[in-house]
């Protein structure tokens, strides 16, 4: 018997041995044909606009589209696997396909979790999954506990960064098949490295999104977010297309959580509002293993990420902590455009506000839009934020490309690396970040005619009156160059700096593991509280029932003093002054029961 391991209402699904049922909402069209290897036949017509066929004596791997009513081919909205691109064949998929080698795993505590950000086109020279796979041994040496990938739904052209997907359900087809996806995670939990994906249900890409031809009411026409239509998610069979969506992942792939993209541009009228639905329909259906839901919102909310008495999480795990990233950007480059705006005026007592209670903005008025931007976060525990000082948004939208090392300098992004690895927040790395890394990652694209010449313009138009950056300066979306040069070096850690790098990365989160981690459990709030924060020092201790954890930097130009914090010294560079010159760190650790 044939059963897929998740069986969505959309799409192509096995039901038995040889028999699939195609099923697809197209209140827009009058009829609808499914060309299935070849052959034509007429879909029968239910209510709600709903079409269906049930075709018995099917293989997995056969092609299929579906013929509209004026002979345009589609592909299945909810394909769960490409022929190629976004435009041809659909394929039949059976989820008997791949033997798990791990079926047993059950996941990591969200406490151990370092994350490891890691787009797959650039990851490796082949920029596939099964080149990446070869590198699961170094990841786990270095000490990630978990990668996070990011986006796969199948998106226009074969390069682009993924959040322009317009097939939710199939991996994009330029990266291998779904096995060689399930290859990875499954490989990847040998390892001991949990598997997240980023996840976009906010938009749909600008090519390849044939939805409007058949069910018009799936966008909100009177509702536009920053990429594209807004979806109506009030719509019953619209709602089910993205709310079964993450469900999908979870159980076809074996991930361990999702990062869910911009939930502030998921607007929902609706009782209950979308995302609190599926995060308890994903809490409800998926038991006895660790699943781990985080969002990325710039609204900086609180309610998503609720916990109970005992420390539970009924709903998503953490939300990504923009304010740190920004706070100590400013701090450590001095660069104020933008949304940076918001933390020229003392990044330092931002940056340890972000450290000690989540949030730097917690309902103050934002310079950038003038408007209150926040909601008070000091009681949410450390594990419910994710902080990086880096990661593919805050690198790959400068018109360069460039990395923190080489804004900022060497000395001063490996303050801020010990400073992000050994405090009790959950770590984020992107690719390459661990061994200093100096390509750049680029804005890249993989579009034609006049899609490609609107990107080109319209990446060229976001930078004018930037300082620094001139349009003749902003590389070319499209061009194959500006992809190329965003993939790692991987000659880089075996160089000399890079050995460096590396070594100080390990040592970091070896330390966290075996000191900082331990602190997590359980989880609780309003245990952080600033110490100092002033002329580019910052200093914060959190005060755990299993211990004093203490962080001191100096990020200025000048030799300061920093406050005596108590406990055995668990980290300080440069090693030799104890962390009181300009860039410098040190990290104390006091264990035993504080009071």
């Amino acid at each position: 018997m044939h059963f897929n391991a998740f069986t969505t209402s959309w799409g192509a699904n096995f039901i038995a041995a040889g028999t699939v049922h195609f099923r697809v909402w197209a209140p827009g069209q009058t009829k609808l044909t499914l060309r299935l290897s070849g052959k034509n036949t007429e879909m029968s017509a239910s209510e709600n606009g709903w079409f269906e066929h049930v075709a018995t004596g099917v293989s997995a791997g056969e092609a299929y589209q579906f013929i509209l009513a004026d002979g345009m081919p589609v592909p299945d909205p909810a394909s769960r696997a490409q022929q190629a691109g976004v435009n041809g064949p659909s394929l039949v998929t059976s989820s008997e396909s791949y033997q798990w080698q791990n079926a047993d795993w059950t996941g990591r505590p969200w406490e151990e979790s370092v994350i490891y950000e890691l787009h797959v086109g650039t990851f490796t020279p082949q920029g596939t999954f099964t080149a990446a796979m070869e590198k699961l041994p170094y990841l786990a040496e270095t000490g990630i506990t978990m990668i996070e990938v990011l986006p796969l739904a199948q998106f226009g052209g074969k390069r682009g960064w993924g959040y322009d997907g317009v097939l939710l359900y199939a991996p994009h087809s330029a990266y291998g098949t779904p096995d060689d996806f399930k290859a990875f995670v499954d490989a990847a939990h040998g390892h001991g490295i949990s598997v997240v994906l980023d996840i976009v249900l906010n938009h749909f890409g600008p090519e390849g999104n044939y939805l409007p031809l058949l069910a018009p009411h799936f966008f909100d026409s009177e509702r536009q977010t920053a990429w594209g239509a807004g979806i109506a998610y009030d719509q019953e069979d619209a709602r089910q297309y993205i709310s079964e969506a993450p469900l999908y992942w979870l159980k076809e792939y074996h991930l361990d959580g999702l990062r869910f993209d911009a939930v502030d541009q998921m607007k929902d009228a609706s009782d209950p509002h979308i995302l609190p639905e599926i995060a308890r329909r994903i809490r409800a259906e998926i038991t006895g293993r660790q699943v781990h839901l985080t969002t990325e919102d710039s609204r900086n909310i609180i309610f998503l990420h609720p916990r109970t008495p005992a420390g539970d999480v009924p709903l998503f795990t953490a939300e990504w902590n923009d304010d740190l990233h920004n706070a100590v950007h400013v701090l450590s480059t001095g660069e104020t455009h933008a949304y940076y705006q918001d933390f020229a005026n003392d990044p330092a007592g931002l940056a340890a506000r972000a450290f000690a209670e989540g949030f730097a903005y917690q309902g103050e008025i934002s310079p950038q839009s003038g408007k209150p931007r926040g909601e008070k976060s000091s009681g949410q525990p450390p594990v419910a934020f994710v902080d990086f000082i880096q990661n593919h948004d805050q690198i790959g939208n400068r018109a360069q490309g460039d990395r923190l090392t080489t804004l900022a300098g060497v000395r001063k992004t490996r303050i801020l690396l010990a400073a992000l690895l050994l405090s009790p927040h959950i770590p984020l790395l992107f690719m390459g970040e661990e061994y200093g890394e100096t390509h750049p990652f680029l804005f890249f694209t993989d579009f034609e005619g006049e899609l490609a010449q609107a990107v080109r313009e319209g990446r060229a138009r976001e930078f004018e009156g930037h300082s620094g950056y001139g349009s003749e300066s902003v590389p070319d979306p499209n061009a194959v160059t500006t992809f190329e040069s965003s993939k790692l070096d991987w000659h880089k850690p075996v160089s000399p700096q890079g050995v460096e790098s590396l070594a100080l990365t390990r040592t970091l989160l070896s330390l966290r593991h075996e000191y900082v981690v331990p602190l997590l459990t359980p989880a609780q709030g309003n245990v952080g509280k600033i110490v100092q924060a002033s002329g580019g020092v910052l200093a914060v201790t959190w005060t755990f029932p299993k211990g004093i954890l203490s962080l001191a930097l100096n990020l200025g130009e000048t030799k300061q003093p920093l406050p005596d914090q108590p406990g055995e010294t668990l980290f300080a560079w440069p090693e030799a002054t104890e962390a009181s010159e300009p860039g410098s760190v040190i990290v104390r650790l006091f264990r035993g029961e504080s009071t």
